[in-house]
């Protein structure tokens, strides 16, 4: 399998890193959450640029941007606008969704850009073959808030996402049971130990789902979510945890 290197991360060998959101909607909540963030203990942070309340103008787009790479340095920052289809804050249609994609490239701010499948695997490519040339990583993402799909179905979509370009492969699925948290983590390592070229993601969300951001360096999930604030998606934990878990996992294997 591929590794995949940010700046001072390398994505697919030792510890999933620990990326932590910022997700204010101003530009005064935002800078407080860049000092918090690189504070954390964190490895990178993610701009959730659907909850800042001036993404689709150009200029504060632009404004925020700079203020992100300004504040964070040598912190990866990783930009994704969420849509309200999967769990983000914010209505976008495909061509603003596709112009949000464009701006950020252009910007030149980012190390690494959120790229939803289902806005259309044409669009992924495009987006993939953009970002290679500008030493942006493409983050491709699937995200269920309601269930956690058949097997076959969550394999399937991290080997297109794969074959149209992607850096990183990112799944993340709601269990309605123990079960389907066994499925999700069954789908990590088989992905990971039979298919994968490059590194992936995968989270089974809420308070059932738990173990699966604890347990990726077993399951082969490269990078999980954690808080050091205001969570975006149910069932993240602290980082401060999440250190804690990975050292007592590194240390029994």
């Amino acid at each position: 399998m591929n590794v995949v290197q940010v700046r001072n991360l390398v994505f697919g060998e030792g510890r999933p890193k620990i990326c932590v959101p910022i997700v204010g909607r101003t530009r005064e909540e935002i800078r407080k959450q860049m000092g918090t963030a690189k504070a954390s203990g964190a490895d990178l942070a993610e701009w959730r640029a659907d909850w800042y309340e001036g993404t689709g103008d150009p200029e504060k787009l632009a404004e925020i941007l700079e203020d992100l790479r300004e504040g964070l340095g040598e912190f990866p920052l990783l930009v994704t606008f969420r849509s309200a289809g999967e769990g983000g804050e914010q209505e976008i249609s495909a061509e603003a969704y596709e112009t949000f994609l464009w701006q950020v490239l252009d910007l030149g701010k980012a190390d690494l850009l959120d790229v939803e499948f289902f806005m259309g695997e044409k669009l992924l490519s495009r987006v993939c073959r953009k970002a290679r040339g500008q030493g942006v990583k493409v983050v491709a993402s699937s995200h269920d808030f309601q269930k956690t799909p058949p097997r076959e179905e969550m394999l399937e979509r991290l080997k297109r996402m794969q074959e149209a370009g992607a850096d990183l492969l990112k799944i993340a699925v709601m269990p309605g049971d123990p079960g389907d948290v066994l499925t999700l983590l069954s789908v990590s390592w088989e992905m990971k130990s039979r298919y994968a070229r490059q590194p992936l993601i995968a989270i089974s969300m809420g308070a059932l789902g738990a173990v699966s951001r604890i347990s990726g360096e077993i399951f082969g999930s490269a990078m999980t979510f954690g808080t050091a604030g205001q969570a975006s998606a149910p069932g993240q934990i602290s980082v401060e945890e999440l250190q804690e878990v990975h050292r007592v996992i590194g240390r029994k294997r």
